[in-house]
């Protein structure tokens, strides 16, 4: 079971609801009458802390945040995502974390759930050998669907707090020039789904064991990201232990990544996904702002 979070009345950052500019608030209302006036606002989807999530995204730019939601909005109708949260099955689960692991496990010290990929271990051809593309891609959008629908509300309730943003660590352990340029076209495709259609839900991220090679391109990528993105973003070689401990409860962090978590009970750390929204206390129990 994870942590509760010490600090259950964080300081608000900027942006958010209850510390808001006068002409954010200004901003959020004026966006909110307008698509409902266009009637694509969605009630049971669209509450407030996601519309502020996309006028962040754009810099609280009305007309820009309005480009960046039809567009999603066109898209989760393309993609038929609603559709998918009912019906998609991933029969080839247990085959993909194989050659492709990435998981959740427990939260930060902020309360904010863990994601972690192990870039190194990815096997992109037997990947494609056990699934598709096209299904690799759904089943990420579903993981998301799952992070805003099960896990994030769970972690608010734990928290006492709202949590719309995730920990990420990125393990580059044993990833090889040839392995990441194999992996680097998909990887790409699923990282501008969050980009474009999932803005503002990264709170913090680690890349570990981080290779010279990955460092000099940080260094020549680095100057052509957002200020507050590139904020987001530690880049780390192998010692690595003490700083996500600085942020993470170690009996919260796997025993591969320098913690104390094994979930034995749970067939492993990479299996189980242990947090809050395994915890029926928590579980869809969280009211949404309107």
């Amino acid at each position: 079971m994870s942590t509760i979070v010490a600090d259950s009345t964080p300081e608000l950052l900027p942006g958010r609801l209850g510390n808001l500019t006068p002409e954010q608030q200004h901003a959020l209302d004026e966006f909110k009458e307008l698509i409902k006036a266009e009637g694509i606002f969605v009630s049971e989807r669209h509450d407030e802390h996601l519309l502020l999530r996309f006028l962040r995204a754009r810099k609280f730019h009305i007309q820009n945040t309005h480009k960046m939601f039809v567009d999603c909005e066109n898209w989760r109708k393309e993609l038929k995502v609603d559709e998918l949260r009912e019906n998609f099955v991933f029969e080839e689960e247990e085959a993909v974390r194989k050659c492709y692991p990435r998981y959740y496990h427990n939260v930060d010290k902020k309360g904010r759930p863990i994601y972690i990929e192990n870039v190194g271990a990815i096997d992109i051809k037997t990947l494609f050998k056990v699934t598709d593309e096209e299904r690799m891609t759904k089943q990420h959008v579903l993981s998301y669907e799952k992070l805003i629908v099960d896990r994030m509300p769970a972690c608010t309730r734990q928290a006492g707090h709202h949590i719309e943003q995730c920990c990420t660590i990125i393990d580059l352990k044993g990833v090889s020039l040839r392995q990441f340029a194999n992996a680097f076209g998909f990887i790409k495709r699923t990282s501008a789904i969050a980009q474009n259609y999932y803005p503002e839900m990264m709170g913090k991220m680690y890349v570990i064991n981080a290779p010279m090679m990955f460092t000099s391109v940080w260094g020549m990528v680095k100057p052509l990201l957002d200020e507050v993105t590139v904020k987001k973003i530690v880049i780390l070689g192998g010692n690595y232990k003490d700083t996500l401990l600085a942020d993470i409860e170690a009996e919260n962090l796997p025993n591969e990544l320098g913690g104390n978590c094994e979930c034995a009970d749970r067939g492993g750390c990479r299996v189980g996904e242990p947090g809050p929204w395994q915890d029926p206390r928590y579980q869809n129990k969280v009211e949404k702002t309107a």
